[in-house]
């Protein structure tokens, strides 16, 4: 199967990288406009959830059987870390932190898959790992110019990190889900958890619908245009989160999970630049050749993850 048209499946990884990238500015676009990173996450899960629902309902109705044993208590930690404290954590950073550096800490994920891996999953890794690791970490401090640190949010911050922690959740409990059942069933159910854990303490009846209709500044060089802010929040839900999803799930029938997590991890890149472009964040020489000190950490420690399984089949 992977070796069946896999310039699509590269092709539906990038659509997906594009589509998260794009989504951190979007995202910005609808904290500052008056949307708190709570809500914004109650509403993203929320109405995720609601639309993954009808595509299984519509195209794949074996999804919507409820998971048990095993797999239920890898959807429970998948939906609470992977989906529900992730989207938490990140709406935080890149509300406090500039976008780039949010993302760039994010990313710092594949490194610690690669450490679980290692150390207590006892998988063999090759010693690049350490050399990713520290182009990765000395990278990071160049990207971020961390002697500057008086311009950065600790809580940005420390919610950047937290993001990294559930953002390798995701991975591994996902890759251990998706082992044993079909990968929307997963995602569908996962999202499902997380809308619930999430409406507890954020219940998406106490967001303003009056608000829908306000008119936001999209912010930076596009700071003269205002746009409703009902748009600003479907394009979160169906082109930064359904569309991505969907496309990074679906290439794993045309080419193997390595080279998707490779392709993917070039998002940070595309954050910082998003972000010099479109928020006038400063992107110097240092802070470019730390951005790509970074990706090449991160392309090394993943692959000193030694894997020698087949892609996934979508059933």
């Amino acid at each position: 199967m992977a070796s069946r048209s896999p310039a699509l499946g590269v092709g539906l990884v990038v659509l997906g990288a594009t589509c998260f990238t794009v989504n951190a500015g979007v995202s910005r676009v609808a904290l500052r406009g008056g949307v708190d990173p709570s809500m914004l996450t109650t509403i993203r899960v929320t109405l995720t959830f609601l639309t993954l629902l009808a595509i299984a309902a519509l195209f794949r109705r074996s999804a919507l059987r409820p998971p048990s044993g095993r797999l239920l208590a890898l959807v429970i930690g998948h939906g609470l870390i992977g989906v529900a404290a992730l989207q938490w954590t990140y709406f935080v950073a890149i509300d406090r932190l500039p976008v780039g550096m949010a993302l760039l800490l994010e990313y710092q994920a594949p490194i610690l898959v690669a450490l679980w891996a290692r150390f207590v999953q006892r998988e063999p890794v090759s010693r690049n790992l350490w050399l990713g690791l520290a182009l990765a970490v000395g990278g990071l401090a160049a990207a971020t110019e961390v002697w500057h640190g008086a311009r950065f949010d600790g809580l940005g911050v420390a919610a950047g990190f937290a993001a990294a922690i559930c953002f390798a959740g995701y991975f591994l409990i996902g890759e251990a889900g998706v082992s044993n059942a079909d990968p929307l069933r997963m995602i569908l159910w996962s999202f499902g958890v997380a809308t619930v854990a999430i409406n507890l303490f954020e219940p998406i009846s106490g967001f303003d619908t009056g608000l829908l209709d306000d008119r936001v500044s999209m912010l930076g060089v596009f700071d003269g245009t205002q746009v409703p802010l009902w748009g600003v929040l479907a394009w979160i839900v169906v082109l930064g989160t359904v569309v991505p999803f969907f496309a990074e799930l679906f290439a794993l029938a045309f080419v193997r999970a390595t080279t998707v997590t490779v392709i993917a991890m070039l998002e940070p890149i595309g954050v910082s630049a998003l972000g010099w472009a479109w928020f006038h964040e400063s992107l110097g020489v240092v802070a470019v050749l730390g951005c790509l000190a970074v990706v090449a950490g991160i392309l090394i420690a993943q692959a000193s993850r030694i894997d020698h399984d087949a892609p996934p089949a979508i059933t």
